[in-house]
C-alpha cells in the first residue's frame, strides 16, 4: 500500500471529548472517526485490526470444535418475552417498533435468537453438545458511553453459545472455552488474567472476565488477586476475610448521645475517639425508583453491582437530600435502620457481623446511638468494596488490587433460557429435558482498544504484531533524491512479492512528518532510505524497542522474518 493513497488523515492535536489513551491515539491516527455519541466508523487500518483479530477468533473457535453462523441484528420482542428479559433488562435495550406495529430490539446479545434457532434442529441427546458462534454488531444504549470503544454504544464482538445434556458436560466445554481464550488472547499480544465475576444481564451462576491488567487510568474495574494461591476476582465479585479484631466500640452502654453537626464517618469517629471500623454507616439509595438502605460497617464501601444483585435491580443511584427527608424525617448524616418505614428495604452487609457496643445514626438531627448491640443478628449479604490488603478467601493472605479492562467473558447458564423458552432435546428414554446452556463473549473492538492502552508510549501506538494493521513501513526520507526513491521502491516490490504487509511512504512531505506518523499508526518496523544509501545501507528501527541498525537494502527481508518469527 502507498502511503498516499491510503485513505487516512492523522491529526497533530488529540481530540477534546476523547478520554483514554486507546480513544486518543485511534482518533488521532486515523483509525476511527466519530459519527455520534458511541459510534464510530473504522477506517481502513481499523478495519485491517479488527479482521486480524477476527480471523484469530475464528481460527481458534473452530480448532475447539466451535461453528460460525450468523444471527439476525433486529430481534422481535416476542422471543424476549419468552425468556423474561423484555420487561427487565433496561434502557440499555434499544427498543422500536416495525411497520406493522410489532415491538422489536437492536440486538446487545443473542441468548434469545440462538436458544429459538434450536427448535426443529436440535431434538435428540444424540446432536449434543454443539457449541455455536458468530462475529456480529451488537448495539447497547449505554448511559454513559466514553472511552471510546472501550465502552460505546455500537461495537463488534464474539458470541458463543453451547448446548449440553448434563452439568458434567458444560464443565468440559466450560473449561475449553476458559483455554482457547487464553491461546486466541496470547496470539493477539495480550496476556489477560480469568477472574472471577459477576453475570450481569446474561444471568447464570458461574462466569469469569479475562482481563487485560493495565496501568492506565481507564481500567474499568479494580481487579483483586492472591500472589500466594492464585485467587483473582473483578471488585464486584471479589471478596475477602474481614480483620475482626477493634470491632468492639468499648462503650459500656446503649445510650442516645447528642452530636450536633456530626454528620460524616470521619468526624463522627473523631468526636467519640473510635474507629471508623466501630460505626455502622447508613446509605440510602433508589433502586429501580424505590427506596433501599444499606448498612455497612464504617470503614467500608457500597460495591453498587452487588447491592443490584442483593435486591435484583437494574439500576441505583444514591438518594438526595429531599428524598432522604422525604422517607426519614430526618437530615443525612444521622440515619439508621431504627423504626423505618415499611416501605424502605433495608440490607445489612457482612462486615455487621462482629460488630459490638458500635454506634448508628438515631433517625433524629444531631443524634447517634452508641454501645448499640442486635438483640438478633439479622439476615446480611455480602455488598461491600473489597480493599487491598484484606484477606484472601481462599488463603488468608493480603489481596493485592489492580485495574484490568475486561476482553472476553464465560458464563455457565445452566437452563436460565432453555426453561422458560421450552428449548428442550430427548434424553435416551424418551423424556424432554431442557438444554444446558454456556455463553463465551469476546469483545473484538474492545480487544484492539485494551492492544493500545496496553501497548503506547508518548509517540503514539505500539501495536502487537499479531494484530498490526501492516508489518513494516518503507520510508524515502527525500523523494527528489533517485536513488532513495529507487531503492525504497526496490525494497517495498521486494517485501510485497514475498507476502509481507508493506506501505510505502510515497508523500513529498518533510522527514520528520513522515517519522511521527509511522511512530503515531503504529507500525512494528520501519525501513528508513536516507543518505546512508550512498554508503550502501538502510536503517532498519524497531518500533517496540526503539532499536536501530544499518543495513544493506538486500538484508531487509531477511532481517523482517528474523524478527517476525
Amino acid at each position: 500500500m502507498l502511503m498516499s493513497k491510503l485513505f487516512i488523515q492523522t491529526l497533530r492535536e488529540f481530540p477534546n471529548d476523547a478520554e483514554a489513551i486507546s480513544h486518543k491515539l485511534l482518533v488521532r491516527a486515523g483509525y476511527i472517526k466519530k459519527l455520534m455519541t458511541g459510534s464510530y466508523t473504522y477506517l481502513p487500518l481499523m478495519q485491517r485490526v479488527l479482521s486480524k483479530i477476527s480471523n484469530i477468533i475464528r481460527e481458534e473457535m473452530n480448532a475447539s470444535g466451535a461453528q460460525e453462523i450468523l444471527m439476525p441484528f433486529v430481534q422481535p420482542s416476542s422471543i424476549w418475552e419468552k425468556s423474561g428479559r423484555w420487561a427487565v433488562y433496561g434502557k440499555e435495550l434499544a427498543r422500536l417498533k416495525d411497520r406493522s406495529g410489532n415491538d422489536m430490539c437492536l440486538a446487545p446479545t443473542h441468548e434469545e435468537v440462538v436458544t429459538s434457532l434450536t427448535e426443529g434442529i436440535l431434538s435428540s441427546y444424540k446432536q449434543l453438545p454443539v457449541n455455536l458462534y458468530q462475529i456480529q454488531t451488537k448495539f447497547r444504549d449505554e448511559i454513559r458511553p466514553r472511552f471510546g470503544l472501550l465502552r460505546g454504544r455500537e461495537f463488534t464482538m464474539k458470541d458463543a453459545y453451547s448446548f449440553h445434556t448434563s452439568q458434567e458436560d458444560l464443565n468440559r466445554e466450560y473449561d475449553v472455552m476458559a483455554e482457547t481464550y487464553t491461546r486466541i488472547f496470547n496470539r493477539c499480544g495480550l496476556e489477560t488474567r480469568a477472574v472471577q465475576s459477576d453475570s450481569g444481564a446474561i444471568g447464570g451462576k458461574v462466569s469469569h472476565e479475562f482481563m487485560v491488567l493495565t496501568d492506565t487510568a481507564v481500567g474499568e474495574n479494580d481487579v483483586f488477586y492472591c500472589d500466594k494461591c492464585g485467587y483473582s476476582a473483578n471488585s464486584n465479585h471479589a471478596t475477602s476475610v474481614l480483620n475482626e479484631l477493634e470491632t468492639d466500640g468499648g462503650f459500656s452502654a446503649q445510650e442516645k448521645v447528642l452530636t450536633p453537626d456530626v454528620k460524616t464517618i470521619d468526624d463522627l469517629a473523631n468526636f467519640f475517639n473510635i474507629k471508623t471500623n466501630n460505626i455502622l454507616k447508613s446509605v440510602f439509595c433508589i433502586v429501580d425508583d424505590k427506596p433501599v438502605l444499606a448498612m455497612i460497617r464504617g470503614d467500608k464501601e457500597i460495591e453498587e453491582t452487588k447491592l443490584l444483585n442483593a435486591v435484583q435491580g437494574l439500576e441505583m443511584r444514591y438518594g438526595t437530600d429531599d428524598e432522604i427527608y422525604e422517607y426519614f424525617n430526618c437530615e443525612a448524616g444521622f440515619l439508621s435502620f431504627l423504626n423505618v418505614s415499611d416501605k424502605i428495604r433495608v440490607l445489612f452487609d457482612d462486615s455487621a457481623k462482629t460488630m459490638k457496643n458500635f454506634v448508628i445514626g438515631a433517625n433524629e438531627k444531631d443524634y447517634h446511638i452508641v454501645g448499640y448491640n442486635f438483640d438478633k443478628m439479622p439476615e446480611t449479604v455480602d455488598i461491600s468494596l473489597v480493599k487491598a490488603g484484606e484477606k484472601c478467601p481462599v488463603c488468608s493472605a493480603p489481596l493485592n488490587v489492580t485495574r484490568g479492562i475486561e476482553v472476553g467473558n464465560i458464563f455457565q447458564l445452566g437452563t436460565k433460557y432453555s426453561q422458560p423458552m421450552n428449548a428442550c432435546y430427548t434424553d435416551e428414554e424418551g423424556n424432554l429435558k431442557p438444554f444446558i446452556m454456556g455463553c463465551y463473549g469476546i469483545g473484538v473492538t474492545r480487544v484492539a482498544a485494551a492492544a493500545i492502552e496496553k501497548f503506547h508510549d508518548d509517540f503514539g501506538i505500539i501495536w502487537p504484531r499479531e494484530i498490526a494493521p501492516y508489518q513494516i513501513i518503507v520510508v524515502p526520507v527525500n523523494v527528489a533524491d533517485e536513488l532513495q526513491v529507487k531503492t525504497a521502491n526496490e525494497i517495498y516490490e521486494t517485501l510485497k512479492n514475498n507476502g509481507v504487509e508493506v506501505v510505502l511512504d510515497d508523500r513529498d512531505e518533510r522527514a520528520g512528518v513522515k517519522f511521527k506518523d509511522a511512530d503515531l499508526i503504529g507500525f512494528p518496523l520501519r525501513v528508513t532510505v536516507g543518505k546512508t544509501i550512498n554508503e550502501g545501507l538502510v536503517e532498519f528501527k524497531v518500533r517496540k524497542t526503539g532499536e536501530m541498525i544499518k543495513i544493506k537494502p538486500d538484508e531487509v527481508l531477511n532481517y523482517f522474518k528474523e524478527y517476525t518469527k
